[in-house]
């Protein structure tokens, strides 16, 4: 018995390489396909700073079947955004990682029952120590979901923390912070206080909660899935690409 193909495969365009490799061009890392340069929607040579991540982003390609599925690409889809996007709105993708923290998922929690506090508490302060031991921002936690606007103070030491001079680096953080619906997680990843997985652990707790209540669905379990494929990629770009070069 085979797999059914995904909905909408068939308008998927056609594989039309054979070859995938690495190219060094001005500092970045290339891929091209059959010698020709693979280039972002908006036309720029895709290239990213470190060979690991285009060895990364070079076998999503070697690994496409007939057609090319951009579902199954997080981290050329993620390069892409950082040259496209990301690079021409750094402190404006920054200042939206900062509103994230301002209601920041770690900051909200449940007022029962008591198995479910505690389950967060495990998971969450952690990250409420990180931020305060180092980013020197302390927040105010909230039950249930009124709003609590956090101190100035603890909000600039966030921000003095999100990096905006490397658009991979930001990208990466982004998409952590939007997956999680944390800045402090994300940071603590990039920081590499957390693993990825630890930190989508943390992220699900809520999720997790309510699956084993109602039950799982599969339609759920499959967009979670994706998701934390997301997340995978933009921890390793994250990382990756903040290290020394």
């Amino acid at each position: 018995m085979t797999d059914s193909p995904r909905p909408g495969a068939a308008s998927l365009p056609k594989r039309f390489y054979a070859t995938v490799d690495i190219v060094e061009r001005d500092g970045l890392f290339g891929t091209t396909l059959d010698g020709r340069p693979v280039r972002t929607p908006a036309k720029a040579l895709l290239g990213v700073p470190t060979l690991p991540l285009a060895e990364a982003v070079a076998q999503e390609w070697r690994a496409q079947g007939d057609r090319i599925d951009p579902a199954t690409m997080p981290l050329t889809r993620l390069a892409n955004a950082a040259i496209d996007g990301v690079s021409r709105q750094r402190d404006a993708v920054a200042d939206e990682i900062l509103k994230y923290a301002g209601s920041d998922l770690v900051l909200y929690r449940a007022e029962g029952p008591a198995r479910l506090v505690a389950r967060q508490s495990v998971h969450w302060d952690p990250v409420l120590a990180f931020a305060r031991d180092e980013l020197c921002a302390r927040f105010v936690l909230a039950e249930g979901v009124m709003f609590v606007e956090q101190s100035a103070d603890a909000l600039e030491a966030v921000g003095r923390a999100i990096p905006r001079d490397d658009a991979f680096v930001l990208a990466g953080l982004s998409t952590m912070t939007t997956l999680t619906g944390s800045a402090l997680i994300a940071l603590k990843v990039l920081r590499r206080r957390w693993t990825v997985e630890e930190a989508w652990r943390a992220a699900q707790v809520d999720d997790d909660w309510n699956a084993e209540l109602w039950g799982a669905d599969f339609e759920a379990e499959a967009r979670t899935a994706a998701r934390w494929r997301e997340m995978a990629a933009a921890a390793a770009m994250a990382i990756e690409a903040a290290e020394p070069r």
